[in-house]
């Protein structure tokens, strides 16, 4: 492998853990216990990190949470939005995700047919 791979690897991969830390105005969080793995979400964590990254949103975090004790509707996906209350989204899907970073993170309109809890 040569130097400017190696570099370009080290470059993407920071730049994704920029998007996996930190401070940020949206954070979105992925169930990833052994139920949501097992549903799919994995490929739903990656779509959210391509996605985030792809449209280049600064202000939006991704990360990733343990079991929330809903496995019929895994993925669950959390959208905590600084002074909203959080979403939760379930049976999320790769097609969904990118659904609700269209729809709920760029343009503010959460995506209710898949909501199936507002926080407070």
């Amino acid at each position: 492998m040569k130097l400017e791979e190696l570099r370009q690897i080290r470059e993407k991969v920071e730049k994704q853990m920029r998007l996996r830390e930190g401070q940020a105005r949206i954070k979105i969080i992925v169930g990833m216990g052994t139920s949501g793995i097992a549903a799919g979400a994995r490929e739903v964590l990656k779509t959210f990190l391509e996605e985030v990254e792809k449209r280049n949103l600064t202000e939006v975090i991704v990360t990733q949470t343990g079991e929330k004790g809903l496995s019929s509707k895994e993925p669950i996906v959390i959208v905590k939005e600084q002074e909203k209350p959080d979403i939760v989204y379930g049976s999320v899907t790769p097609d969904i995700a990118k659904r609700i970073v269209a729809e709920h993170i760029v343009n503010g309109n959460p995506v209710s047919d898949y909501v199936i809890e507002i926080g407070a």
